[in-house]
């Protein structure tokens, strides 16, 4: 055979052990679990699978026992998706354990074994910041529960407010009594040496005197929302979060005053949610708690700001709104479930009373915190924080100091200057509501 004959024949051979080879499967292509997180609270578990690209996921529920089953698709088995099994803490209040499988050669099934039945979401978020691809899985109880049956739980049978509360969550809102505050002096023991921290304020008496002033208090972030990251690693949601537990024991010791918190662990709460629980629970007062960052180290300073309708009162304080706003796609929200008329209503509905109480509450709190640190704004701020948004509220947000400068960052770890901090929002709170009566109660 000639060379060129033969040439031809190994070319047609070649090309049919082409035709005759395996299609690759996608299994080849399949994606890479980069890593594995879960948020565990009363409210709902999160269980955060993060990917280096988009998966598509099939859930469904299964009963006696409660089950959750997800298939990933173009998946397969490796380190960090067996990690899944150790992440369940034994406290998970909806999780008692994980099953992790190669369901099909590219689907990764994921069984949930629950401790009661549940109310699943699932969907995926778009890379953002640090992130990749999310996949998240929320574990919502399939009774809600409700933020004035938390702060009754929290109380006591003495608690003036619990009886108060447990009406208002009997009754429609229209129909809830909302008693008048009675004044009290601060006890002796609460008068400590060396404090600056003023009374309870006066407030008048009426029929039903036994409804204390109730501050809704709100730490920003949490969850699989860091905040602002210090350079020694501190993270704006921990510290916040002590700052505000630290203030409700304050508020909590005074004889005419409550606190409750948007959140009390480590979890994320979308802001629309924050602004709702707070009027779920008819706060006369909201107190959204952070810690600043800027590009520069030397920025540093205690500021407050309230909410604007026109526009931000400074460029860094429209930075700032931003920052803050982009909380929910950090944190990530479902925005298959979310209202989004939520927002624009609570916008629309924004009264200037409750902006101009906001100032004035604010200009208190500023007050007291120029006593413990410096100032980065010696007046009250206002931008379009989306957190801020209560229409019947008065609503404050407090930068409590610079994270990103290392001085402020090591006195924001500190739990004496954390004291410090929740005493000088109270006593800007007393202040406030020494001189302005709650704005929920004024019809």
């Amino acid at each position: 055979m000639s060379p060129k004959g033969q040439s031809r024949r190994r070319l047609i051979a070649t090309a049919t052990t082409l035709l005759v080879l395996p299609v690759i499967p996608r299994l080849a292509m399949a994606g890479t679990i980069l890593a594995v997180r879960t948020w565990p609270a009363d409210e709902y578990t999160r269980v955060t699978l993060e990917m280096d690209t988009e998966l598509k996921a099939e859930h469904f529920t299964l009963e006696n026992p409660n089950r959750l089953v997800v298939d990933i698709q173009g998946l397969s088995m490796n380190h960090a998706i067996s990690d899944l099994v150790s992440k369940v803490r034994p406290n998970d209040p909806y999780i008692s354990s994980v099953r992790v499988a190669q369901n099909r050669p590219d689907v990764i099934r994921l069984v949930f074994d629950l401790k009661q039945a549940i109310a699943p979401q699932v969907f995926t978020l778009k890379p953002i910041g640090e992130y990749k691809y999310r996949l998240v899985l929320d574990l919502y109880p399939k009774v809600a529960q409700d933020p004035l049956m938390a702060i009754i739980d929290n109380g006591n049978n003495k608690d003036p407010l619990a009886d108060v509360l447990e009406s208002l969550a009997q009754n429609s809102p229209d129909q809830a009594p909302i008693p008048s505050v009675q004044g009290q002096q601060l006890p002796p023991e609460r008068a400590k040496k060396g404090t600056n921290t003023p009374p309870p304020p006066p407030l008048a008496s009426g029929p039903e005197s036994n409804r204390p002033i109730l501050i809704a208090l709100d730490p920003g972030h949490g969850g699989e929302d860091p905040g602002a990251t210090g350079r020694a690693g501190t993270h704006e949601k921990n510290i916040v979060l002590l700052i505000a537990k630290r203030l409700k024991k304050l508020i909590d010791a005074q004889p005419n005053m409550r606190a409750y918190l948007t959140r009390d662990n480590d979890y994320f709460v979308p802001l629309h949610v924050r602004v709702q629980k707070s009027r779920r629970v008819k706060a006369d007062l909201f107190v959204s708690i952070h810690a600043d960052a800027w590009i520069k180290p030397s920025a540093r300073g205690s500021s407050v700001f309230a909410l604007s309708q026109h526009g931000a009162s400074s460029s860094a304080a429209r930075w700032m709104a931003q920052r803050e706003n982009d909380a929910d796609l950090i944190g990530g929200v479902n925005l298959g479930s979310h209202n989004k008329q939520v927002a624009q209503v609570l916008l629309d509905l924004s009264t200037g009373a409750q902006i101009n109480d906001a100032i004035r509450a604010g200009d208190h709190v500023l007050n007291q915190l120029k006593q413990i640190n410096t100032l980065h704004s010696k007046q009250v701020e206002r931008a379009g924080f989306a957190v801020l948004k209560a229409p019947d509220i008065p609503s404050i947000l407090v930068e409590t100091a610079f994270i990103s400068n290392p001085e402020e960052e090591r006195m924001l770890r500190s739990p004496a200057h954390q004291d410090r901090i929740a005493q000088a929002i109270l006593g800007g709170i007393n202040n406030y509501f020494a001189s302005n009566p709650p704005l929920a109660r004024r019809a």
